[in-house]
């Protein structure tokens, strides 16, 4: 099924659950209304914005569908921005005399030889409204370039809603179908010339973007312009364009809160004979709270949410039925995720993936069987999000306006497809611990270890990568990591927390890439180390550790750590560091101390 069928079949549910507009209507970000008294006078100026957080935003409202503007001038019907239906804007206007008039002449013949009492008030309105009455009462500055829809005083329901106005409205000229048929019904049906705007997706223009243009020669065929090139009829175009659109609304229940490097990811069921509208609700409910699970201000009960989706995930890795952790969801429910990214006045395809809700749940919870490690890395909590995952593993500062953009999108496809993981962020997790990130927090640790264990799992080796220490792991490089944990914990012991840099501050990135060069170095340095606790009589257990590890060894070290060699380095280092400190308290809370001011400002931030 194309993203268009499926998007055409989605609005048959939101009609069925009253949240779709009517065919010719499109949602609108409305400022004020306009009361008009019959004679035309304008009585009050209703602000219909709303309240959201701290902000004041225009109210979604219902209105006659948008034109689509370019260049020209093109007025909408029965609303629409103050630069037409006041003659005034807050810019330069050169034009705005010119649009107001195209608004008045496209309403003339609109609404000539009508007896609606609310249309002959706007008839009346526009014929003796001049622009200079606006600098008066009841019209304030604010009002400028918002949208505008109109009321009848005494009555409350906008002047479009009204019966004579819908009927003006559905009185259009009907187009032959020429012969043509709609890509997406398969009926014959005259193709739609412009495809409808999508708006909401991060980063794209306010205004919206197109999903579906032909606007270059190098985009057409056959000397066909425009929708001839995908001929899609003008229903078909309005029920995608209307479901995408309300999908990708900011209070949706069907979009991830936060986009995916620069993809603003939409989702939804299918209804079917026996799926039932609650049981695609419940398919689309619990892929949000698996894949984008939501922060809340109870920590008692975000952490008890976040056991039972840890829960569920770890049963479903383990081969238990979709049913037996989610019960309200139907087998068999098919499911769709579409991710877009902005791409100048139109829209990228990021990814689109179809299949079973099943099988999305199963690589969901084979994600984070991949992620799993021992302990869990600081401030984990139960299934991080994917963003959150990125930005912790390869963004600057930690801020998700820095994670790659595509590196998020060729993620979120590898964890919903069940696909390898890209190359690229085992790159971008080795790059951050070289530029300095803590390795001890194990963020890095758990992207590399899945990154590797889906390698391992998809060439067919039946070679694993540890989930928590194994001091009899074959791989040399997993080794230097431990050894690298256990000689910086050997200068913390010597030194105490006088330390101006540790050798993880000054040799972390050279050591995991080329350690015939810089663990001599480091071993020789750690004699004095260990010379100093042997000499105060403490701590003995370290210097056993290093000589285990040192016999574990080959007798000549690598001389250049291949990529995937770094990243078991970084494993077998966060291992190592954190089992070393089990049993031994001193060494944990003088570690804890230097890091306390890092775990509260992970556990302030929220889980997205």
């Amino acid at each position: 099924m194309t993203i268009l069928q499926a998007l055409d079949r989605y609005y048959d549910r939101m009609a069925a659950r009253g949240e779709a507009e009517a065919p010719g209507f499109s949602r609108e970000k409305i400022g004020f209304c306009l009361r008009l008294a019959p004679d035309g006078a304008v009585v009050e100026v209703r602000d219909l914005h709303e309240t959201a957080g701290r902000k004041r935003q225009p109210r979604l409202v219902d209105v006659p569908a948008a034109v689509k503007r370019t260049a020209g001038i093109l007025p909408n019907r029965l609303w629409d921005k103050t630069a037409y239906v006041l003659g005034r804007t807050a810019g330069p206007g050169r034009r705005t005399a010119e649009e107001h008039a195209a608004f008045k002449a496209l309403h003339r013949d609109l609404l000539a030889g009508t007896d609606d009492p609310g249309l002959l008030a706007l008839a009346r309105f526009l014929e003796s409204w001049n622009p200079a009455a606006f600098d008066a009462a009841p019209f304030a500055p604010e009002m400028l370039d918002a949208n505008l829809v109109f009321e009848l005083a005494g009555e409350h329901a906008y002047l479009h809603e009204r019966p004579a106005a819908r009927r003006l409205l559905a009185g259009g000229p009907s187009a032959e179908a020429a012969g043509q048929v709609c890509l997406v019904t398969g009926r014959p049906a005259a193709p739609l010339r412009l495809h409808p705007t999508i708006k909401g997706v991060e980063g794209a223009q306010s205004s919206g973007a197109a999903l579906v243009s032909f606007n270059k020669d190098a985009f057409t065929s056959y000397g066909k312009v425009q929708g001839d090139n995908a001929p899609v009829s003008a229903e078909a175009g309005f029920r995608y364009g209307a479901a995408l659109n309300r999908m990708l609304d900011r209070a949706s229940r069907n979009r991830l809160r936060r986009p995916l490097g620069d993809a603003t990811v939409a989702f939804w069921a299918d209804t079917s004979a026996t799926v039932g509208e609650d049981a695609a609700r419940a398919a689309e409910d619990t892929f949000a709270s698996w894949f984008d699970p939501a922060p809340g201000p109870a920590p008692d009960r975000d952490a008890a949410e976040a056991a039972l989706i840890r829960d569920a995930l770890a049963a479903l890795a383990a081969g238990r039925p979709v049913e037996a952790v989610a019960p309200k969801v139907s087998p068999g429910t098919r499911f769709h995720v579409l991710g877009l990214a902005p791409n100048a006045a139109r829209l990228s395809v990021r990814f689109w993936l179809e299949d079973s809700f099943e099988a999305f749940a199963r690589r969901l919870a084979q994600h984070h069987a991949d992620l799993a490690l021992a302990p869990r890395p600081r401030g984990w909590g139960g299934s991080p999000a994917i963003g959150r995952l990125l930005v912790k593993t390869t963004a600057l500062q930690e801020k998700f306006d820095n994670i790659p953009p595509l590196l998020a999108g060729e993620v979120a496809r590898a964890v919903l497809a069940g696909t390898r993981y890209p190359r690229s962020w085992l790159a971008a997790a080795l790059v951050r611990l070289r530029a300095g990130d803590d390795p001890a927090t194990g963020w890095h640790a758990a992207a590399i270890r899945a990154c590797l264990t889906r390698d391992l799992r998809l060439n067919g080796d039946r070679g694993e990568i540890p989930v928590s220490l194994d001091k009899d792991d074959p791989s040399p490089a997993y080794q230097l990591g431990r050894l690298f944990a256990a000689l910086e914990a050997a200068q913390r012991l010597a030194l105490g927390r006088g330390i101006n840099a540790t050798i993880r501050d000054r040799y972390f990135g050279a050591a995991s890439a080329t350690p015939a060069g810089v663990f001599p170095l480091l071993l020789r340095g750690a004699q004095n180390h260990v010379g100093r606790l042997r000499k105060d009589g403490k701590d003995y257990w370290i210097e056993r550790e290093i000589g285990e590890i040192v016999e574990r060894l080959p007798s000549a070290l690598p001389r250049v750590l291949r990529l995937e060699a770094q990243g078991r380095f970084a494993i077998g280092y966060y291992h190592q560091r954190q089992a070393q400190f089990a049993g031994r308290p001193a060494l944990a809370a003088a570690v804890e101390a230097e890091t306390t001011q890092d775990s509260r400002s992970e556990d302030s931030q929220d889980d997205v």
